[in-house]
């Protein structure tokens, strides 16, 4: 499974953002986004969600059935601030989300042992969770509606280590089946977690040699990209 980006251009009034960008994504594989805070990291992944429009370029899928241009049925986007609704307790709102999807493959507590969300959070209001339990309910939304393309904007900003490493393992257990992109400005949780590293600077993509990818030459060359990053 592939995902094709085409010449995509984006500009903000009179600021270029992302230009000619060209590049594919495969299943099997955690990419690792890399980018100065601004760079253009989320409006990359708003293009690819048909959150806002481009200027130019295709999105393409070949997903078994050939190349096709993508549709947001196909797209799972974990944002980094979760969204949910918190007059729901976590059980309901996963019920809610089940029967409208008409989805009854697992029952709900099978559900929430994927994401390690204990029996007695289960019936908690979800403006009662925490960042990190909120993060889990939103993955976890994803991976039932099980999208052929999944992206995380720095999905474990200001989770605590125990949720961060169940998170970090349940994304390579789905990477086999899904692309999955993963935009972070954390060199380290890029390089422990993902199998290849893309940087976005100077309004483009460039995928990294991932030979010697936990070396400090490596490291030294990723970094030297992000300085050299012009903002208009």
């Amino acid at each position: 499974m592939k995902l094709y980006i085409e010449n995509l251009s984006k500009s903000y009034i009179d600021k270029n953002i992302l230009k000619d960008i060209d590049i594919t994504f495969e299943s099997g594989k955690i990419y690792g986004l890399l980018g100065r805070n601004g760079a253009g990291k989320t409006t990359f992944f708003n293009c690819i969600n048909e959150d806002i429009t481009y200027d130019s370029g295709k999105i393409y899928l070949e997903a078994g059935y050939g190349k096709n241009l993508i549709n947001t049925n196909d797209i799972g986007y974990v944002v980094s601030t979760p969204v949910v609704p918190e007059f729901l307790t976590a059980k309901e709102f996963l019920k809610f989300f089940l029967d409208i999807n008409k989805i009854s493959d697992k029952s709900i507590e099978e559900y929430f042992d994927i994401v390690k969300i204990e029996k007695e959070d289960q019936n908690k209001l979800l403006r009662d969770f925490s960042h990190g339990m909120k993060n889990k309910m939103q993955l976890l939304i994803n991976i039932i509606a099980n999208p052929k393309v999944i992206l995380l904007d720095e999905p474990l900003t200001s989770l605590d280590i125990v949720v961060q490493e169940e998170i970090k393992e349940l994304l390579k257990k789905l990477k086999d089946d899904h692309i999955i992109i993963l935009s972070t400005h954390i060199l380290e949780l890029a390089m422990d977690l993902c199998d290849e590293i893309v940087i976005l600077n100077n309004k483009t993509l460039e995928i990294c040699d991932k030979e010697n990818l936990n070396s400090k030459k490596y490291k030294d060359k990723i970094i030297k990209s992000l300085k050299d990053d012009k903002h208009d």
